[in-house]
């Protein structure tokens, strides 16, 4: 029988094979093609977004909306109004005290057009505010749309500029926010990025600090600012988190002159540790006077002067 083995296995005829496969896998796949060909490339994604630019592609909004704010008590309503605080709608107390901040309540409400006058039993502001004591006069903010963090850069290219961004990390005061907002129109930057959760957010508080200017420098929020930086980094922006203790100081800096995202932490904290380690550089700002830290608002402003005047 081990014989007859023997003779069969030597027979001639068909034989279970490769069908060819082998060879062709040993065949060329021809030249390798450029790098904005190649699926998943940082040059192909570029010249994908480069593309959807030309043909219009609306701006995302995907960041949604927060909710809606009211800003209570007399003094606060007053400043609100005159320092341009986006408002829906003036609640009234009935027979209030027709006192000077009232007067002028009013009066700018009227002025400035749009905002509904509505008057009240102390009660329903009562109701409205949790028992604050909103001294008759109530002002409803509505609620702000934030941009997405895409958009700033797409903002920069389509007015064919590199951006300068600045994203802040761990910053819990809404006036700091107002105040890199108003840092960032001042030295011609494209936005703020802040994170979704524990971060400040654009309330009224934000909107009087800013002085105005939130009005035309968008804030985008990002669920993940460490995605965020991830993915303006694929995107050929530099990302720069200031540090106490970073490794280069801010005047030996080439990245300012470029696109940039500039990261600042909190004043107590700085940055966390995935944000730090996200960052491309980790730069310091030389203080002479001894100053351990400065607030956000001023470091950003700061380091936005440096990149303002390298770029002009």
């Amino acid at each position: 029988m081990a014989a007859n083995n023997r003779r069969m296995s030597g027979k001639k005829g068909a034989q279970v094979g490769s069908g060819g496969k082998r060879r062709r896998g040993l065949e060329g796949k021809g030249p390798t093609p450029p790098a904005e060909m190649r699926k998943g490339h940082a040059k192909q994604r570029a010249a994908q977004a480069k593309s959807r630019r030309a043909q219009g592609r609306p701006q995302r909004r995907g960041a949604g909306k927060s909710s809606a704010e009211l800003v209570v008590g007399r003094n606060p309503v007053v400043e609100a109004l005159r320092e341009g605080v986006p408002a829906t709608t003036l609640y009234v107390q009935q027979f209030i005290d027709n006192d000077e901040r009232v007067r002028e309540a009013l009066q700018l409400a009227a002025e400035r057009g749009g905002i509904n006058l509505m008057e009240a039993p102390r009660p329903e502001l009562d109701r409205m505010t949790n028992g604050l004591n909103h001294q008759g006069l109530v002002l409803q903010v509505p609620p702000y749309e934030y941009a997405h963090p895409e958009d700033l850069a797409d903002a920069a290219a389509d007015a064919g500029e590199d951006p300068l961004i600045v994203a802040l990390d761990g910053v819990t005061d809404p006036r700091n926010l107002g105040a890199v907002v108003r840092s960032v129109s001042a030295f011609g930057g494209h936005g703020v990025v802040v994170p979704e959760r524990r971060a400040a957010g654009m309330t009224a508080g934000a909107w009087k600090t800013s002085a105005g200017t939130a009005a035309r420098t968008p804030v985008a929020r990002a669920t993940n600012l460490t995605r965020a930086l991830e993915a303006y980094k694929k995107a050929g922006v530099t990302v720069v988190g200031l540090a106490a203790d970073g490794e280069v100081e801010l005047g030996d800096l080439d990245a300012l002159e470029g696109p940039v995202v500039i990261v600042v932490g909190s004043e107590g904290k700085g940055l966390s540790r995935l944000v730090g380690e996200t960052c491309d550089f980790r730069v310091r700002i030389p203080m002479p006077g001894g100053a351990e830290s400065l607030n956000a608002g001023v470091a950003a402003g700061v380091v936005l002067y440096e990149a303002a005047r390298r770029r002009g």
